[in-house]
C-alpha cells in the first residue's frame, strides 16, 4: 500500500462561489451497489438522488473499506485502512465462540488519537454536524469528541439530560427515524447558512429491522405484484449454508430506499430554498453492500454482483458513490475508489490543507497516476452472521484474490470479464497467482492486519 500526498487545485471548480464551500456526506447503512434506478435497479425508484447523479459524477467501480459497518465507518472518517486503526469487525462482533479459528482481538471505539474529517473542517472554520449512526464507541468516543460540534441523535435518552427523539408519524417508521434526521439536517441548514458547514447525515435506514414506510408502501405493493416468479437463490460457502437473493421485489425494503431518497430531496431543496446549491458539494454513498445473503432470506438483492455484506465478494464491498461539485461538468467515472478517498477528496475540493497524516486515500480528482495503478486490500478476519468466515482480499488492475483462512483456500477472478465472480482463475492462472499472492502479504503486512490463528484450547 502507497500513500499519497494531496494535490489541490482550486482553479477547477470556478462555479463555486464561496471560498469555502458546503460540503455534504449522506451516508447510507447497509445501501447495496444496485439498489439506486441509477445504477440499474429497476424496482427500486430513487428520483432525487437519480437526479444528483445526473448532474454529479458517478463512479461505477467505488468501493467500501470493509463488507461490514464499523471498520467502513472509520475508514472514511480518518481516510486510513481499518486494520490501521485497530477495527476490522462490527462493534462488538459476532466473536469466535465454536469456531475453528480464534479471531483477533478488535477495539470497540475509534480511538481518540486519529485525525477525523469532522475534525479537520471544524479546525478550518467549518460548523460541524453528525446525525444518526455512529457505531464508533460510546460515551467519551462520540462524534462530539472526534471533530462534530453538533451531533443529532434521535435515539437519545431522555433520562440521561438529552432531549428525547420527536414522536412524529409519517414518512419515518419507529426505529429508523429518517424523517427526524432530514428535519435536524435542515434546521442546521438554516441557523448555519451565512458561514461554511460541513453536514455529515449517516442514516440508520436501509438496515435491518426492515419496517415498511406507510407512505411508500401501497405503490411498491403493486409494483411487487406484478413481478412474475423470481429465481432461486444461490448458495455461498463451502457447505452451502448460505443463500443469496437473486431478485428484488421486497414492497417493504423498496419503500425504505425510498424514504432514503425522499430525505435527499428535501436537503436538496432546503439549499436550493437558502441560495446555497452552487456553494454546496455533495458526496452520496453507503457504508458497505446490501444484504443479500445469509442464512436466513434476505431483503435485497446485488445480482449480478456476487454474494452480499459480510462477504468480500463484489456484492459485499461495492457501493454507490456519486460526488456532486458545481462547475464540475457530470459525467460517469470507472475510477476504482475506496472510501479512504473521501478524506483528503474533500479536503482538496476545498481548498483546505492537509493535516499531518498520511492517508491511505487519494484525492479522486488530482489525476495522480496511482489512481490507474492501485492495489486495494479489504481485511475481515472475522466471522459474520452472514456465514462468511474470516478472510482477505486484493484488488490489483482487473485481478481480485480472495484468501479463506479455515481451509487456507484461495479464489482468482478477473473482474473485467467477470464482474460476478462466477468463474474461479487460480488454477489455470498461474502467474497472476504468482504476482497477486505476495502483493497480499504485503499489503497486509504493511497495514498491520491481524490474522486469525488455529484455536488451541
Amino acid at each position: 500500500m502507497k500513500w499519497f500526498l494531496l494535490v489541490l487545485n482550486l482553479s477547477l471548480f470556478p462555479a463555486i462561489a464561496r471560498e469555502k464551500p458546503n460540503i455534504i456526506v449522506f451516508l447510507v447503512d447497509d445501501l447495496g451497489a444496485r439498489d439506486l434506478s441509477c445504477y440499474g435497479s429497476s424496482f427500486y425508484e430513487t428520483p432525487h438522488i437519480d437526479r444528483l447523479a445526473a448532474e454529479g459524477t458517478r463512479f461505477i467501480s467505488a468501493y467500501s473499506a470493509s463488507s461490514v459497518c464499523s471498520p467502513s465507518r472509520a475508514a472514511l472518517l480518518t481516510g486510513l485502512h481499518p486494520s490501521r486503526i485497530g477495527i476490522t469487525d462490527w462493534i462488538p462482533g459476532a466473536g469466535d465462540q465454536g469456531k475453528k479459528l480464534k479471531t483477533p482481538t478488535d477495539l470497540h471505539a475509534l480511538p481518540l488519537e486519529h485525525m477525523t474529517i469532522g475534525e479537520a473542517f471544524r479546525d478550518q472554520g467549518y460548523a460541524s454536524f453528525y446525525a444518526g449512526k455512529w457505531h464508533l464507541g460510546g460515551e467519551g468516543f462520540t462524534p462530539v469528541e472526534q471533530g462534530f460540534q453538533t451531533y443529532f441523535n434521535p435515539h437519545r435518552n431522555p433520562d440521561k439530560g438529552q432531549p428525547p427523539r420527536k414522536k412524529t408519524t409519517g414518512v419515518s417508521g419507529r426505529t429508523h427515524l429518517t424523517r427526524e434526521i432530514t428535519e435536524a439536517a435542515n434546521d442546521f441548514l438554516m441557523a448555519n447558512k451565512d458561514r461554511p458547514q460541513f453536514l455529515y447525515l449517516s442514516y440508520f435506514d436501509v438496515h435491518t429491522p426492515v419496517i415498511a414506510e406507510e407512505e411508500f408502501l401501497p405503490y411498491y405493493r403493486r409494483k411487487a405484484a406484478s413481478l412474475p416468479p423470481g429465481p432461486e437463490p444461490d448458495r455461498e460457502g463451502s457447505a452451502g449454508e448460505a443463500q443469496t437473493r437473486r431478485r428484488q421485489g421486497s414492497p417493504q425494503y423498496a419503500s425504505m430506499v425510498h424514504t432514503i431518497d425522499w430525505s435527499v430531496g428535501q436537503v436538496l431543496a432546503k439549499l436550493r430554498t437558502l441560495g446555497l446549491e452552487n456553494d454546496t458539494i455533495i458526496v452520496f454513498t453507503s457504508d458497505n453492500g446490501g444484504l443479500s445473503t445469509a442464512r436466513f432470506p434476505c431483503p435485497t438483492s446485488n445480482h449480478p454482483l456476487r454474494a452480499g455484506k459480510g462477504w468480500l465478494y463484489e456484492g459485499g464491498i461495492r457501493v454507490p458513490l456519486i460526488i456532486r461539485i458545481p462547475g464540475k461538468e457530470a459525467g460517469i467515472d470507472q475510477t476504482v475508489t475506496s472510501q479512504t478517498d473521501l478524506f483528503p477528496t474533500l479536503l482538496a475540493l476545498a481548498g483546505l490543507p492537509a493535516p499531518s497524516v498520511a492517508f491511505d486515500g487519494i484525492d479522486l480528482f488530482s489525476n495522480s497516476p496511482a489512481l490507474s495503478d492501485r492495489t486495494l486490500l479489504w481485511h475481515f478476519p472475522h466471522y459474520h452472521g452472514s456465514a462468511w468466515t474470516p478472510g482477505s482480499a486484493l484488488r490489483k488492475g482487473p485481478w481480485k484474490l480472495i484468501h479463506f483462512y479455515e481451509t487456507n483456500r484461495f479464489e482468482l477472478y478477473n473482474l473485467d470479464k467477470d464482474p460476478g465472480e462466477t468463474k474461479e482463475l487460480s488454477i489455470v492462472k498461474t502467474r497472476e497467482m504468482e504476482r497477486l499472492l505476495p502483493a497480499l502479504k504485503t499489503a497486509l503486512q504493511e497495514t498491520g492486519s491481524q490474522l486469525p490463528l488455529i484455536r488451541q484450547d
